[in-house]
């Protein structure tokens, strides 16, 4: 109950840091805190994280961004997806190397994201979504950090 309680608190304040507004010179560097989350929870905890959270995740941010309903869900479900299934081999590598991976889902989640607002005839974000994914893989041990003093009995 404890962690399905902190789960919720977790992705909520990295929502709420994702759709906060910043100065327009800043915006383009904010990595996607909410999708690191998610692989985060679906690294450390898959039966609890998992795919349901980065589907839930994801819709919220299809919402608030007025995005194609089902394009930031469906990329945040693969991340979720691709985190739960390696989760094993993941989460006892040294920070470096889960830092690489992430930034494998960071640059898989962009690129699914990207494809379909290619196929959707919507403006993408070009270059900031890319320069957002390499601060997030840049910013994985920080955020890796910060969720392990928060849930420390979920490693």
């Amino acid at each position: 109950m404890m962690s399905r309680l902190r789960l919720a608190l977790s992705l909520s304040v990295a929502f709420l840091l994702q759709v906060l507004p910043l100065p327009p010179w800043l915006a383009p560097l904010r990595p996607p805190l909410l999708v690191l989350a998610v692989a985060w929870w679906s690294m450390t905890a898959p039966r609890l994280g998992g795919i349901g959270a980065g589907f839930l995740a994801g819709l919220a941010l299809d919402v608030i961004r007025g995005a194609v309903l089902g394009q930031h869900a469906l990329a945040t479900a693969l991340v979720a997806y691709v985190a739960v299934r390696q989760h094993l081999l993941v989460r006892h590598k040294p920070t470096l190397e889960q830092s690489l991976f992430v930034l494998g889902l960071l640059v898989m989640w962009q690129a699914v994201v990207s494809l379909i607002d290619l196929w959707t005839g919507q403006a993408g974000d070009g270059w900031r979504g890319w320069a957002a994914v390499a601060v997030g893989g840049l910013l994985w041990p920080v955020v890796a950090h910060i969720l392990d003093r928060l849930a420390p009995q979920a490693r």
